[in-house]
């Protein structure tokens, strides 16, 4: 197949997709502009705050994106590359997009709340409490690992720590300029154009002149930025940052469908299909598992129903934001899989094992943009930047959304130590930066790690879950949310089983209890969803 048609089919496919399944979706989930977003009723100039569709579309696309549909992709072409492509259109449109715009859509119509005050109100409290614990443990895992994996990143290349640095500081004069202006769309498109420049320019300043730390010195660092990132406004930072940083991976993105369709590479792999893996597995359920990012991931139900609701200005935009951005998400998932089916099978297997996926990405997808004329070297650390920059931005969402989630946990505790964690925005990110902290100093966080993606995708079952429930109490048809949820739990439960009975034989026991424990919490929700819903069947019958 020639690739150019394998990327324009692909993009055909997901425009059409936003245009009719996004309208359609968006219709049965009642949203309206009749009513005040949540970002007007409870403006409080921190996390509440209303913004234009296209800077809150920047936040949510920078933090959901992040490695995840380059890395997840990259490593299941393992299964061939023709199944990895299939699973992306489909799960993209019919899983996530359904997934990501549902969590916004139940959070607008909770007060901007996240999933585990709608579990609250749909399931009950005993629901809310479990998946927050869970949901909770899992953010703090990505934390540590994100920041230790940024570290590195800084300490082995520091131009990139250096074009990070900068854009932090544009981003915070972008922020403070854009509130100047307020609404006037032609101020704010020159000062988009030069916010975007500049980044640009930061890029190429960040590699002519490093900035040089010790590991430890940036672990430190980074969480003392998460921890300010967390408690400022999200229009001082957070949100003109990943706003600017969108501009990255849309310039990425163009300059990668550019230099596909002038270089026109050759495709090198087979249409092989390949049903398992020695180091991965069979194809069910580990596909579903390894492309998360780019089809459907549980971690954008926490940032959709967390950091996204709170910022939109209308509900209208809920569409945009959440379909569009999980759409243009998958999009950039094939690009990453057209990065290395270039190359033959066994040169795939040969790079990925020894130089990583990432390296992998930016070396196959910078050699296509060099045909743009731009030196090849240049294209990779740009590349390779991008995909860092985004890492820092899943850093501080994941910090505030760590916060956002524990303060919900008690803010129905009556204890005044809970009142106090609940309402302080700082005492409650500084123990999320402690917690993170200790999992470092640990180093526990290596061990953990493989079992995040059963995690992740159990999240994206359980938000379905939380979704199809409240819409079957609002009397409307889920088919379109309850199908992808059975199939998410199947292909969950599956993981989490085979991942215990690993771990128990290769006598890993805490991975194996782990997993085993995440098995019963998906069974426990889904038995208190069923009663819940059954209680209300009873209630409905009486009345009449």
């Amino acid at each position: 197949m020639s690739l150019p048609l394998l990327l324009l089919a692909s993009g055909i496919i997901l425009f059409l997709a936003y245009k009719l399944y996004g309208g359609f979706v968006y219709k049965k989930f009642g949203l309206s502009d009749d009513k005040p977003a949540p970002s007007h009723e409870f403006n409080d100039g921190v996390d509440y705050e209303p913004s234009k569709p296209i800077v809150v579309l920047g936040h949510h696309f920078a933090s959901i994106a992040g490695a995840g549909p380059i890395v997840g992709p990259i490593i299941a072409v393992t299964f061939g590359w023709i199944p990895a492509v299939i699973w992306i259109l489909v799960g993209g449109i019919f899983f996530g997009a359904v997934h990501d715009l549902g969590s916004m859509a139940a959070s607008l119509k909770t007060e901007g709340k996240s999933i585990g005050v709608i579990i609250r109100n749909q399931i009950g409290p005993k629901g809310k409490q479990l998946f927050v614990l869970f949901s909770f443990s899992t953010l703090i895992l990505v934390i540590g690992v994100f920041a230790d994996i940024i570290a590195k990143t800084f300490v082995s290349n520091p131009g990139v720590a250096s074009a990070s640095i900068s854009f932090i500081f544009l981003a915070m004069a972008f922020g403070q300029v854009s509130k100047m202006i307020g609404s006037r769309k032609i101020a704010f498109a020159i000062l988009s154009t030069i916010g975007v420049i500049l980044m640009y320019f930061f890029v190429f300043v960040g590699i002519q002149f490093p900035f040089v730390l010790d590991y430890k010195i940036w672990i430190l660092a980074l969480l003392g930025y998460a921890f300010i990132a967390s408690v400022t406004p999200v229009s001082l930072l957070l949100q003109p940052r990943d706003y600017l940083n969108s501009f990255l991976l849309y310039g990425m993105i163009i300059a990668a469908v550019l230099g596909i369709f002038i270089a026109n590479p050759e495709v090198k792999m087979t249409n092989e299909i390949v049903t398992s893996s020695e180091s991965l597995g069979y194809i069910f359920p580990v596909l579903f598992i390894t492309i998360a990012c780019g089809a459907i991931s549980g971690f954008h139900s926490l940032v959709a129903s967390g950091t996204t609701s709170k910022q939109l200005d209308k509900a209208s935009d809920a569409k945009l934001v959440g379909f569009g951005g999980m759409l243009i998400e998958s999009f950039l998932a094939i690009i990453s899989v057209c990065a290395v089916i270039v190359l033959e099978r066994g040169d795939y297997f040969t790079k990925l094992t020894g130089e990583g996926p990432v390296a992998l990405f930016s070396t196959g997808l910078g050699g296509m943009i060099s045909s743009l004329g731009i030196p090849e070297e240049f294209a990779i650390a740009f590349v390779a930047l991008t995909v860092s920059a985004f890492a820092l931005t899943t850093l501080d969402t994941c910090t505030r959304l760590a916060r956002f989630t524990l303060q919900e946990y008690f803010e129905d505790i009556p204890q005044p130590v809970a009142k106090k964690i609940a309402t302080n925005r700082y005492l409650s990110t500084g123990i999320v930066v402690a917690l993170s902290i200790l999992l470092l100093v640990s180093g526990e966080f290596t061990t953990l790690w493989p079992i995040f993606g059963s995690a992740n995708q159990l999240l994206a079952a359980l938000a379905l879950l939380t979704i199809a429930v409240w819409m079957i109490r609002e009397k409307v048809n889920a088919w379109f949310v309850t199908i992808p949820m059975f199939f998410m739990f199947t292909v969950t439960l599956a993981s989490l089983g085979l991942f215990a009975w690993k771990n128990f034989q290769e006598q890993v026991y805490v991975l194996s209890a782990i997993a085993a424990a995440l098995f019963i919490l998906a069974i426990s929700l889904m038995v208190l969803a069923t009663k819940s819903l059954k209680s209300e069947v009873k209630e409905h019958a009486k009345a009449l």
